[in-house]
């Protein structure tokens, strides 16, 4: 492997992997941290740099250079918090023959390692936005910038999010969407053989069999190589002992829809399972399109992404399961590729590691982008 390319991005990774911005929780004074790190190298780079604190630990670093860049590169910086069984510090990265093991350096400072080294090679106009609230928020980072720099957008070709796709430009996912319930019910002795109907709990879990198998009929559905609709409920919880009819129950489920399905209309979908409507309250989470964006004119969209990233001379990927804040860019009118190291399946587990040919090949190809 060249050392030109690699070291310098390997530098960087040291650097932002010792940062710790796990997420939850957001943290301003951590988000800050790691942002003034890469404002400090970028600066050295000619970069103009604006930071935008939105609260509660949504914070963002736009930078600039030049005046006409065609492309708009993405980077989240924060980390899911370090799952159990890492081998040694999550914060210190280490280095085996062919990998590089830290907290993030898969999901996905490693990507902005590469970009950092690219940008250091090359005098070329670039954007890139950096930020700190992709893992456990609401993306306000990056809704925030499409909001407020709209009118910068239409000078831009496409978008690059920086997710693990093995180097690929993948131009179609998954969207992502929350929901929660509060299902209610009559309390009283668990003794009374009206606890099977009037269990708050009892109507919870009829709902979420009806919902279940609801998914299970869904199985048909398809994308390319993705099939199905994927659900989860991810919190089940209520009542307060064995022998207490529950009064409440809570749950909170999530749903990942293919590219090309309403998002909003899938999530109603799954919550009028409800056998007793009157007994549910729902409220609505975190809500993200598919890639891309626009259910109706999904082909039309996806074919022009492609022409784009066979226009950077990019390799193209199959759709993916995962989200990413690609088709927020996407919902904002702009033409999205999905683009960075590694592996989806290294990404929040112990001992995280992304491939050294990876960073060295991305690192390659952002500064082949920056310079043209």
């Amino acid at each position: 492997m060249s050392g030109a390319l690699l070291n310098p991005a390997l530098d960087h990774l040291r650097a932002l992997v010792a940062i710790d911005t796990t997420n939850p929780p957001r943290d301003a004074a951590r988000a800050k941290g790691i942002l003034d790190f890469i404002g400090a190298v970028l600066r050295e780079c000619g970069f103009t740099c604006d930071l935008a604190d939105y609260g509660e630990g949504c914070v963002a670093l736009f930078a600039i250079r030049g005046k006409r860049p065609r492309l708009l590169f993405n980077n989240h910086l924060d980390t899911v918090p370090a799952a159990e069984g890492w081998s040694a510090d999550p914060f210190t990265l280490r280095l085996t023959n062919d990998r590089a093991i830290g907290l993030g350096a898969c999901d996905v400072k490693g990507a902005a390692a590469c970009w950092l080294a690219g940008a250091q090679q090359t005098d070329g106009d670039a954007a890139m936005l950096f930020t700190t609230d992709e893992e456990a928020g609401q993306s306000v980072c990056v809704r925030s910038f499409l909001k407020e720099r709209r009118d910068l957008l239409k000078s831009f070709d496409a978008a690059i999010v920086a997710e693990p796709t093995g180097g690929c430009a993948v131009t179609a996912h998954r969207g992502l969407a929350t929901a929660a319930g509060v299902f209610t019910g009559t309390p009283g002795h668990g003794s009374s053989a009206r606890a099977l109907r009037d269990s708050a709990i009892h109507e919870a879990v009829r709902w979420a069999a009806a919902a279940i198998e609801h998914a299970r009929g869904r199985e048909a559905d398809s994308f390319g190589p993705l099939t199905g609709v994927r659900f989860n409920i991810g919190i089940f919880e209520g009542g307060i002992k064995a022998n207490m009819i529950a009064a409440e129950a809570r749950i909170r489920f999530g749903i990942r829809p293919l590219p090309g399905q309403a998002t909003d209309e899938l999530i109603r979908d799954f919550q009028c399972r409800a056998p007793d409507p009157q007994r549910v309250r729902w409220s609505t989470g975190f809500s993200g399109p598919s890639l891309p964006a626009a259910p109706a004119e999904v082909t039309a969209a996806i074919e022009k992404a492609r022409g784009v990233a066979t226009r950077l001379g990019l390799a193209l990927g199959e759709p993916v399961d995962f989200w990413s804040e690609g088709s927020l860019f996407s919902e904002a009118g702009l033409a999205s590729l999905v683009f960075g190291p590694g592996d989806i399946a290294q990404a929040h587990r112990p001992d995280e590691t992304v491939p050294l040919a990876d960073l060295e090949s991305v690192t390659a190809t952002y500064a082949r982008l920056l310079s043209s």
